[in-house]
């Protein structure tokens, strides 16, 4: 009887695949994952898209963006089933689906487009989690592959549109397909320039591709907020707040040993430029050199660069393990029967592994939640009539919608491009006990405050006779005002800028935002 052969391809395909199934999985913890499941039960239960904000007290009633709708939505239908096993394997199974379409684009032996690829997910790690960015990764995953196929297969680039339609009702992140496009344009528009491709050959694929560009700027509009779409991704981009608060949007400390993974991609393709005998194409390495500048500049970028480095990565290392490489002699029949059965092995041994990793995940998802969000003294303030305006802390407002949301409102939460720097600014100012702190509670009215026990505001509020503990624990302590409120705004002039002192830091604030 003859015996099947596992090639070399289908077995590091087949062992990637698994492993990234296992190494993508996280707990369905992230801070931000709370409030966009309450958004998700909002839409199904009212029929409706919210146009303005119903979860906050500081920004009731005004304009938000929720471009995050259809993420939202699928992210609650998936909970509402399967609770946060679904998400944890749905998570899982989106952000795999992504890296095999980057294992698809690598060039050389499939070793070193596996190794690539596991490198680029190791440099990626520290964005992984039950969040809508992960939408923005497979599908830029996606398009790239589109594109790349598009150039021997035009009717490809058909599906651009639709894919696109799609990704802009499910994250804002839509707005990295026609920057990419276009630096892919823009680099073919440069070989011509250089002598290094024929206009002729050019001439049509540049067509096609900035057609496609005008195609989904034109699809834009399609979604409930309208051409709003448009200028939001630069809001976004250009908010101080945003950068203040949020960790994924501050530069990779290379300290840290998850950022280790993304100096050693650098540095691979250091080597690869130095040592490859020819030079990339530069519609390849316009857009590559682009998202190196976005991945130092936040950390966020991290994955997009990793879908266009990981491919220079592979080639470069296939061809100089070739250029090295000995002539290989025959092997023996009784070895391949060898081969067959170790390579079954190691398929079967990593499948284990996903399902004992999955199964760790969802069994340690209660005691994850339990560790970053404040659960006691939100079940507390459920079952206790307390005033509804609830000062949380950042992390926690989300959790507190969740949770609490109609009976409470929040100050702030993760959403920090519906606050606005001014609002972010007056909550720093407050749990920092910055110049104007106590004006903030007053101005808002606030008579309820769920922080961190040790944090500056907690300590303060504690000695204050106006204020009492409600409920303490080694995770939160709610307090509540026993007096009126002082009379007095919120300050101006110098004291609403930002002043020195560290950033908001807790063990839930190192899990990135959306």
């Amino acid at each position: 009887m003859k015996i099947p052969q596992l090639s070399h391809a289908r077995v590091f395909a087949g062992i990637l695949l698994l492993g990234l199934l296992a190494m993508t999985a996280r707990n369905a913890v992230d801070p931000d994952l709370w409030w966009h499941l309450r958004t998700g039960q909002w839409i199904l239960e009212t029929g409706k898209i919210p146009h303005s904000d119903p979860f906050s007290f500081s920004r009731a009633g005004n304009p938000w963006v929720s471009h995050e709708w259809l993420s939202e939505v699928v992210f609650y239908k998936i909970w509402r089933h399967s609770g946060a096993a679904g998400l944890i394997v749905f998570s899982a199974v989106a952000t795999t689906v992504g890296f095999m379409l980057l294992y698809l684009r690598c060039p050389g032996k499939p070793h070193w487009a596996g190794a690539a690829v596991a490198l680029g997910a190791l440099a990626s790690a520290p964005t992984w989690g039950v969040r809508p960015q992960m939408f923005t990764f497979t599908l830029a995953s996606l398009l790239l592959w589109l594109i790349e196929c598009g150039e021997e297969r035009p009717r490809l680039l058909f599906w651009i549109p639709p894919l696109f339609l799609v990704w802009l009702n499910l994250h804002a992140g839509f707005a990295l397909g026609p920057a990419l496009m276009l630096g892919w344009a823009v680099g073919l528009i440069w070989e011509v320039v250089a002598g290094q491709t024929r206009w002729p050959e050019a001439r049509p694929q540049i067509l096609r591709v900035l057609g496609l560009i005008l195609v989904c700027m034109a699809l834009v509009p399609l979604n409930p907020s309208g051409s709003q779409l448009y200028r939001y991704p630069l809001d976004v981009l250009r908010s101080a707040g945003m950068r203040s608060f949020i960790v994924e949007w501050l530069p990779p400390n290379f300290h840290e040993l998850r950022y280790i993974p993304l100096l050693l991609m650098y540095l691979a393709l250091v080597v690869a430029f130095a040592r490859s005998p020819s030079r990339p194409k530069a519609r390849v390495l316009l857009p590559l050199l682009a998202m190196l500048l976005a991945s130092l500049d936040a950390a966020r970028h991290i994955p997009i660069f990793v879908l266009l480095a990981a491919p220079l990565i592979a080639e470069f290392c296939s061809l100089a393990s070739s250029a090295r490489k000995a002539a290989r002699t025959g092997q023996l029949p009784s070895a391949r029967s060898f081969r067959v059965a170790l390579n079954g092995t190691a398929l079967v041994l990593m499948a284990v592994f996903a399902v004992v990793r999955w199964d760790n995940l969802v069994r340690s998802q209660a005691a994850r939640e339990a560790e970053l969000s404040p659960q006691k003294a939100v079940a507390f303030l459920a079952s206790h009539n307390q005033p509804s305006r609830v000062f949380a802390y950042y992390d926690w407002g989300g959790y507190a919608i969740w949770k609490l949301y109609p009976q409470y409102r929040v100050f702030v939460d993760g959403r920090a491009d519906l606050y606005g720097d001014d609002l972010l600014d007056q909550f720093q100012r407050a749990i920092q006990l910055k110049s104007g702190w106590r004006q903030v509670l007053d101005a808002w009215n606030v008579q309820t405050v769920l922080v961190p026990p040790t944090s500056a505001l907690a300590q303060a509020l504690r000695l204050d006779a106006a204020w009492r503990a409600e409920y303490r624990d080694a995770q939160a302590v709610l307090l509540s005002r026993s007096g009126p409120a002082a009379a007095g705004g919120i300050c101006s002039g110098p004291d609403r800028r930002r002043q020195g002192g560290e950033k908001i830091s807790t063990r839930a604030f190192a899990n990135l935002r959306n």
